[in-house]
């Protein structure tokens, strides 16, 4: 082997990279000890950047294309390493791939109830969960950020911060947006858009961008879905008025076949009809028809029903008692014409 033979074997001369995972965010390149030949070929494919680091300090940065290593092409390094012009020997170097594609579908969920202030049921806790999309748009900020010296940086390094942020920007998100709880359900695109703007500011700094972000699900309290629960029985019922009337007619079926017969039917009829009549008034603002009043025996004083012609208790005739002839104050029937006493006409 000669010495031309030898410095190939100890040094790079095309150095890229394909991430099988599909996961992958940062990946250091593995130099197994060799050194980068000047010169050598750099390609980086498309939703891809490359970083070069010097003992710790962040280089250049090289965007999708295909690169001939050169002092021309890479002059923060050229700085670093006090190269002089026209440097054409191996160097020691760390490079790094940044995958800037799409990471698709990462969950994100509520461990703890969010709170919130709802114009019609006050302070209520809620709980979310959905799926958000980003990529990477500031590698620099990420390396700097984020990476450190690890070999490999995947998503489940960097979702875990990410789910933090989107579920603290959530509750702010809602009280911004002022969607009542109740129209949450029918509005998750106008809110996952108002939480969207909300991480991005947040993330920044990170060194990624949020390019989706999804709700699929926002659970209520039970107290506020019982009440959603009425709120749609209450619709599906329509007319209450038409409703009661077939309460009524079931209960009489049902009464019917128990044991108590017609008889317990006819029981339910009477409970029925003076239900009726309350919620009848109630519906309409109406009060019931008032009962006639009671009547008195003028004689005794005591009490009889209405359209007695004689009293219970002294036995006077209802008919003539307490009509008199108002000349001479004699006691005259009810339908005389004149007063048999004194001739006074009636």
């Amino acid at each position: 082997m000669g010495i031309l033979d030898l410095l190939r074997s100890q040094t790079i001369d095309v150095i890229e990279w394909t991430d099988p995972t599909n996961n992958t965010i940062v990946h250091k390149y593995d130099m197994n000890g060799k050194e980068i030949m000047m010169g050598a070929q750099l390609t980086v494919r498309e939703s891809q950047a490359a970083i070069f680091v010097n003992e710790g300090q962040l280089a250049d940065t090289f965007n999708p294309g295909r690169y001939e290593l050169s002092t021309s092409n890479m002059p923060i390094l050229t700085k670093l390493k006090s190269w002089k012009f026209g440097f054409n020997s191996p160097f020691k170097s760390d490079v790094y791939f940044i995958s800037t594609k799409q990471f698709l579908d990462c969950k994100w969920g509520t461990q703890n109830p969010v709170m919130m202030r709802d114009s019609e049921f006050g302070m209520i806790r809620i709980r979310a969960f959905g799926s958000y999309a980003f990529r990477v748009t500031d590698p620099v900020a990420l390396l700097k950020e984020c990476f450190g010296t690890a070999k490999t940086y995947t998503v489940n390094d960097i979702e875990g911060q990410i789910k933090r942020i989107a579920v603290s920007s959530l509750s702010d998100a809602i009280a911004e947006s002022k969607i009542p709880a109740l129209d949450i359900a029918a509005n998750y695109d106008e809110l996952g858009k108002y939480v969207l703007a909300a991480i991005n500011p947040k993330v920044a700094a990170l060194g990624v961008t949020l390019t989706n972000f999804v709700i699929e699900n926002v659970s209520l309290p039970a107290e506020v879905e019982k009440a959603m629960d009425r709120r749609t029985s209450m619709g599906v019922v329509g007319d209450l008025g038409k409703y009661t009337q077939y309460q009524a007619a079931e209960a009489l079926r049902e009464g019917a076949n128990n044991e108590g017969g017609m008889a317990g039917a006819g029981a339910g009829i009477g409970i029925g009809a003076v239900l009726g009549q309350v919620m009848g008034s109630t519906l309409t603002g109406s009060q019931p028809a008032p009962q006639a009043a009671a009547s008195y025996c003028p004689k005794c004083g005591q009490g009889v029903a209405a359209g007695s012609k004689f009293c219970p208790s002294c036995g006077a005739n209802l008919a003539t008692a307490g009509k008199t002839c108002p000349a001479c104050g004699n006691p005259v029937a009810a339908d005389a014409k004149f007063c048999a006493n004194c001739g006074q006409k009636l």
